[in-house]
């Protein structure tokens, strides 16, 4: 049997207040987050928190998640950055260290797999994640309380587990680890979509120059106010 649960993150502005949330059904999930972190290290956190949370179960785990960065980081880098002392492939230190080693840690022993989902486009569990993670970002935003969620009550509440759908599909624990050839850190998919770069590591700057009709300029602020990131931030994402 399986356990299939969603994973998101959120951070207005990238980094700002942030949020984090996994999401099995309405009576079993939990998010958390803080004042100020990037949306990367609320996607990892919430793996580390539903692996945290499914500890104490023997079931085979299948996580939902929309960041490319996350999935590629456990099931394909993470090998190569542990043999360089947790070093890229350029020599400089792995970006959410401590996230990583816990995370490493977390999935020691477990059956797992994770699932790239598109975000933002009406999936059910990725949304229902995505809601809650976004909700505490906005929570540290206004100086609220937290929703935090019930956490862990599958046991006792009936979480959802569903027969595995492909039993071909390999589980990302048992793929063999890939040459050092993607050992980078990868952009922040999840708030912008595929987007070329991460507003993370972004050290220098060109400018463009963009013209626009007043009806798409509308559109973008519209779509900028949205994902909560000013209009610079999120054409930024979009090249």
């Amino acid at each position: 049997m399986t356990i299939t649960a969603a994973a998101d993150g959120s951070a207005l502005g990238n980094p700002g207040p942030a949020g984090w949330a996994w999401y099995v059904n309405d009576e079993c999930w939990a998010a958390g987050g803080w004042k100020h972190a990037t949306n990367n290290q609320g996607e990892l956190k919430a793996v580390l928190e539903l692996f945290r949370a499914t500890a104490h179960l023997d079931e085979d785990l299948h996580i939902l998640c929309d960041s490319q960065y996350v999935i590629n980081s456990v099931t394909k880098w993470m090998p190569g950055w542990k043999k360089k002392g947790w070093k890229k492939g350029d020599g400089k230190p792995v970006l959410n260290l401590d996230l990583l080693k816990e995370i490493d840690e977390a999935i020691t022993g477990r059956r797992y797999r994770f699932e790239w989902v598109k975000g933002h486009v009406g999936h059910v569990l990725n949304e229902a994640a995505d809601v809650r993670a976004r909700a505490v970002a906005e929570a540290y935003q206004r100086g609220i309380a937290i929703p935090a969620g019930p956490g862990w009550t599958g046991d006792d509440a009936g979480a959802t587990l569903a027969a595995e759908p492909d039993s071909s599909v390999k589980r990302a624990s048992d793929r063999d680890p890939e040459p050092e050839a993607e050992d980078i850190d990868a952009p922040d998919d999840t708030l912008f979509g595929d987007a070329l770069f991460s507003l993370d590591e972004v050290t220098d700057w060109t400018s463009l120059t963009l013209n626009v009709t007043t009806e798409e300029h509308a559109r973008l602020v519209r779509r900028a106010r949205e994902r909560g990131v000013s209009v610079e931030e999120f054409l930024r994402g979009l090249i």
